[in-house]
């Protein structure tokens, strides 16, 4: 594995101090009450509280405009002022700069609602996941193969969930990547695993003669339907349903490009090189297919990286229990071992860090 910088040299060494690492340790040892401790300090409105009045209030104030009890403040501050969520001064309590990005940050918001709704009860069940290659943690929801074939059935508000991660991290890189996708002007488009269809509904209103279809599963392109059926551009959107876990599944041909966003993440090593075999029979030697992931490799900040190695984690425990967010290497190589060779490496797009594999026949 060949990092580039900044985790190539952050990796290599160590960063705490051993007082800085015992913090650490037993902040991983307290993860669950720290997440769920800061999530009703935001949920109660007590950060924003906090960051509304630079004067700071005291704990009988925020008991009261939150409606808790003084005993139930006195346990979220205590614990949020160890956290570094909050300060305290002269007995009055104000936000701090962990707070703000808690409470204002909408990655942060994401990921937090993504995690409390999807992942924190099918978590305890992450052993059994890793041990049996399975999503042990998705039958807290009900009894799918994997997550995708259950998402129409999830709770409303898991799926709210989900699907606002899902979205947050592709929709802020789109702009670039049609740019990208429609320098080669492609009249006809397949977007794999285009789910509720937000790709598809970008490109037939970024080109108003290019016909989009979106590969799926049944109850996905059903879904996709819904949302699009009255937006402009709807009648050159269209359907091909079919299971790609099924190897004895062709792509559909004639089409000039072929779309794969945030997609092969959802599929262990094995699979991707098969879906992407599958892909180039269908191709011609003018076709494109790009490769739109957040390999977490190729992160501009460590934080991002952080947030990406620990989404495997998800993949593991609930969607499928054998994929995971790619190292681009090893993306690279399902490319070539499909037959393709990747003609451009686009990086860093939008505030997702997303990368494109620009990819053609070999």
């Amino acid at each position: 594995m060949k990092l580039k910088s900044p985790q190539k040299e952050m990796y290599a060494k160590e960063r705490l101090t051993a007082l800085q690492a015992q913090r650490l340790a037993q902040e991983i040892a307290f993860g669950p009450i720290v997440f769920q401790v800061s999530r009703l300090m935001v949920k109660f409105g007590i950060l924003k509280m906090l960051d509304d009045r630079k004067e700071g209030m005291t704990m009988g104030e925020i008991a009261e405009a939150a409606k808790i009890s003084l005993y139930g403040a006195k346990v979220l501050l205590e614990s949020s002022l160890t956290i570094g969520t909050i300060l305290m001064r002269d007995d009055r309590f104000f936000i701090s700069k962990a707070g703000w990005f808690l409470l204002n940050n909408e990655s942060v918001r994401v990921n937090m609602d993504f995690n409390h709704d999807v992942n924190y009860l099918g978590l305890f069940n992450l052993e059994e996941a890793i041990l049996n290659g399975k999503p042990e943690g998705l039958k807290v929801f009900g009894n799918w193969p994997t997550v995708y074939e259950g998402l129409s059935q999830l709770p409303p508000q898991v799926q709210k969930s989900w699907f606002g991660f899902d979205h947050f991290y592709s929709d802020n890189s789109f702009a670039k990547a049609l740019e990208i996708v429609f320098k080669n002007h492609p009249k006809t488009l397949l977007d794999v695993g285009g789910n509720t269809g937000r790709w598809a509904t970008q490109c037939v209103k970024h080109d108003s003669s290019v016909n989009v279809t979106i590969m799926d599963l049944p109850q996905q392109l059903e879904m996709m339907r819904e949302q699009t059926k009255d937006l402009e551009g709807a009648d050159r959107i269209h359907g091909h349903g079919c299971n790609l876990l099924d190897r004895t599944v062709p792509f559909p041909t004639g089409f000039d490009a072929i779309w794969m966003s945030q997609f092969l993440d959802c599929f262990s090593e094995e699979e991707v090189t098969s879906i992407l075999s599958r892909a180039a029979k269908s191709m011609n030697a003018q076709s494109k297919l790009y490769i739109m992931e957040t390999f977490w490799d190729l992160q501009r900040f460590e934080t991002a990286s952080y947030c990406l190695a620990q989404i495997s984690v998800y993949f593991t425990a609930i969607a499928n229990g054998n994929s995971k967010m790619y190292y681009s290497g090893d993306m690279a190589r399902c490319v070539e071992e499909a037959g393709l060779k990747i003609d451009v490496l686009h990086e860093d797009l939008g505030i997702g860090g997303h990368s494109i594999m620009e990819c053609s026949l070999k």
